[in-house]
């Protein structure tokens, strides 16, 4: 879902604005539009790593209890049973041995490494493709606009976040793998920087509505059985609070400034981002500290707020969440 939502972002930041490449009619002089090159990197990197996955899985030499390998004309990298993967990959026992997210492996056999291991793995065929076209929809465009460093950057303390809440709140014998938390990362990050800029912009409500409607849907689709909502929720949070940090822009008088009298030069930032900056770095830090201090001392979120498994799964009558 994340995927519609990237692509419908890409369409309001070329609508609005009228030839700026930025959502919400901003069109700066000294703008620099970068060559993406990280994003597309990403891609083959992570779709590199699903071959390995195939490759390590094996399914016609190590079998199934649940039925025969489908795509078996793929010999080694056919895939598991649908029963037991319905995303056409791997058993969840490849998915360990590759460094998928496991709380009891990263508690209590010190495997950390983990939190970063699994933003690189995914579950199937499908849930790679969605993500990839996901990356591919948002991450170019925030790419051409801020250059790979500063997306970089979020995209994976985006994911370290994501897993760090996912692993707070995964119960014993589940595991979590994907991009997902590093996305919404992507996705907080567009909807902090354009409150960040706030006065730089035109037609900023609808923008904003717009934005705020893809995060909705991808969050709600986050309530479904066997998505990580809270790899989803942690990353988008991290991304958030990082585009307070990372993605702000100077005031459009400030890029004007060689118009204007050496006597009469304005500040580069205005207060109001300098006040976003300092608060949104304190909370992550803050953030940071408090959940992995949690994390490696063996707590788990789901004592401390017996609810809060909703924000990841809602039982109907349709589905059940324990499975």
């Amino acid at each position: 879902m994340a995927s519609n939502g990237g692509e419908e972002k890409s369409r309001v930041a070329a609508g609005y604005g009228g030839g700026g490449y930025g959502y919400g009619g901003y069109e700066g002089r000294d703008d620099r539009k970068w060559w993406p090159w990280l994003v597309p990197t990403v891609i083959v990197a992570c779709i590199a790593v699903f071959i390995v996955e195939m490759y390590v899985n094996n399914c016609p030499k190590h079998g199934s209890a649940l039925g025969g390998c489908v795509a078996g004309f793929l010999r080694r990298f056919s895939f598991q049973p649908l029963r037991e993967n319905p995303l056409l990959g791997p058993s969840s026992a490849t998915l360990q041995k590759m460094g998928a997210l496991d709380w009891n492996k990263v508690v209590h056999q010190h495997q950390g490494w983990r939190l970063i291991s699994c933003i690189w793995l995914h579950a199937g065929l499908i849930h790679l493709v969605v993500n990839m076209l996901s990356l591919l929809f948002i991450g170019i465009r925030l790419e051409q606009q801020f250059g790979f460093v500063r997306i970089g950057a979020i995209y994976l303390l985006s994911g370290f976040g994501g897993s760090v809440l996912s692993a707070l709140f995964l119960r014993n014998n589940y595991i979590s793998v994907g991009a997902s938390g590093a996305l919404f990362g992507l996705l907080g990050s567009m909807l902090s920087e354009l409150i960040m800029n706030w006065t730089i912009y035109s037609n900023k409500a609808a923008a904003i509505i717009t934005l705020l409607f893809i995060i909705a849907i991808n969050l709600a689709i986050g309530i479904l059985p066997h998505a990580d909502n809270f790899a989803h929720i942690g990353g988008f949070v991290t991304g958030f609070l990082l585009g307070f940090v990372l993605l702000a822009r100077p005031q459009f008088s400030w890029m004007e400034r060689h118009e204007l009298p050496q006597t009469n030069q304005p500040p580069k930032y205005k207060a109001y981002q300098y006040v976003l900056w300092v608060v949104a770095f304190v909370l992550l830090l803050v953030g940071f500290v408090v959940s992995l201090v949690m994390l490696f001392k063996g707590k788990n979120g789901n004592d401390g707020c017996h609810w809060c498994h909703y924000l990841n799964c809602v039982p109907t009558s349709k589905w059940k969440c324990n499975t």
